[in-house]
């Protein structure tokens, strides 16, 4: 008699956001096949509890201390152990699994990420501010500890099927799209009025606020150019990207021979992530099947860079390499505050990340390479004071 095959354990980091929901449908679909060790969110205490009872979690973790009584009490009864803070991340990303979901949004996503390449766990890659603040120390420790990291961007992923049984030494050109995000429309002149409203309404995906309205700045996309060149090691100039508003071809790959390697699905992320949960395995996925005949036709746009300025401030981190990367992503986050608090125009957030670069490039470090995680927070931290101090020195000039 054949004994049944052990469940696969799984932790989801950022369960109760967008990826997080997305990971834990597919997961909930097939309990059989999984042991959930642990959840992890942020303030939404009720969703991350239930979602903790309903997938019978070990753990269910808050970054916010302040909620840990919150927690406990949303728990109680269920056998979850509940726990808050920095440390309790740590320990949960410590907690043996097969598969971890790498879902929380920004630099709180970096830490637990490197803690749990020390298993030697496979690791699925969401948050982008890893690869674009510790690329190359975060592709080492994988290498170092025998870890395997899967992209789950829906574009990096694209690349990462495209590429499979193909030589890199023949390729090219990496191509990833964008839909232009919910402003994409509107006349230029008028994009310095819009409110964090208008850019937070995606005309194609289903997000989070902040990665929306990254998406209509493009600054999701400008680390989308850099997650490409550290994940796939690729120089900058191999890496394009190009406006596509049906959002249906997520990347293509261009080859020597002048091929072009297209990968279309729907605008889904549990396409994403169900193929880096299955990997190497295809397995049927709940996903819309498309009708080519019924959409007919496919744009294509070259991305304006007055209207995008964040792809040119990619290309300028991309060539400096070093710490700029985190520099961009911390100013970028301080940026998007600053938008969000009304401080700061949706035109002026490139403004205040540019700005920041020009300000840590005064002593010619930006170009050095960050020796460990502990320098990658350090510099983290400083660039989002600086970025600051840039929003503040806005706010205090006198209008004219």
């Amino acid at each position: 008699m054949t004994r049944p095959s052990a469940k696969r354990r799984v932790s989801i980091f950022g369960a109760t956001g967008s990826i997080g929901q997305n990971t834990i449908d597919l997961i909930a679909r097939d309990l059989e096949a999984y042991e959930v060790v642990a959840l992890t969110g942020a303030r939404n205490i009720a969703q991350l509890a239930a979602d903790a009872r309903r997938l019978s979690a070990r753990i269910a973790v808050t970054a916010e201390e302040g909620l840990l009584p919150e927690l406990r009490a949303a728990l109680e009864g269920s056998g979850v152990q509940a726990a808050a803070g920095e440390a309790a991340l740590l320990e949960a990303a410590d907690m043996p699994a097969d598969w971890i979901m790498s879902a929380i949004v920004g630099a709180a996503g970096l830490a637990p990420g490197f803690r749990a390449l020390r298993h030697g766990t496979t690791l699925a890659l969401a948050n982008k501010e890893s690869l674009v603040t510790a690329g190359p120390l975060l592709m080492a420790e994988a290498r170092k500890y025998g870890a395997t990291i899967l992209p789950v961007d829906s574009e990096h992923s694209a690349v990462f099927q495209a590429l499979v049984g193909e030589d890199m030494a023949t390729v090219e050109r990496i191509i990833i799209t964008a839909s232009g995000g919910g402003l994409r429309d509107w006349p230029e002149s008028a994009l310095a009025t819009a409110t964090p409203a208008d850019a937070g309404a995606h005309p194609n995906w289903d997000m989070g606020q902040r990665i929306t309205i990254d998406s209509a700045s493009m600054f999701n996309k400008a680390m989308e150019l850099i997650e490409t060149k550290e994940f796939f090691g690729v120089p900058a100039a191999m890496i394009e990207a190009v406006v596509h508003p049906q959002s249906l071809i997520h990347a293509l790959v261009g080859f020597n021979d002048g091929a072009l390697m297209a990968h279309l699905g729907p605008p889904d992320m549990r396409h994403a992530i169900g193929y880096a949960l299955h990997h190497p395995d295809r397995t049927h996925l709940p996903v819309a099947r498309l009708d080519l005949a019924q959409i007919a036709t496919l744009e294509f746009h070259a991305p304006s860079p007055t209207r995008y300025p964040a792809l040119q401030i990619a290309r300028e981190v991309m060539e400096t390499g070093g710490k700029s990367g985190c520099v961009f992503n911390a100013a970028k986050e301080i940026a998007l505050d600053g938008f969000l608090a009304g401080q700061i125009g949706f035109m002026d957030m490139s403004g205040i990340v540019s700005a920041t670069l020009d300000a840590m490039s005064s002593d010619n470090s930006l170009s050095i390479a960050p020796v460990g995680l502990e320098d990658v927070l350090q510099t983290d931290q400083i660039a989002r004071d600086m970025a600051l101090d840039q929003i503040r020195s806005r706010i205090e000039q006198p209008k004219a």
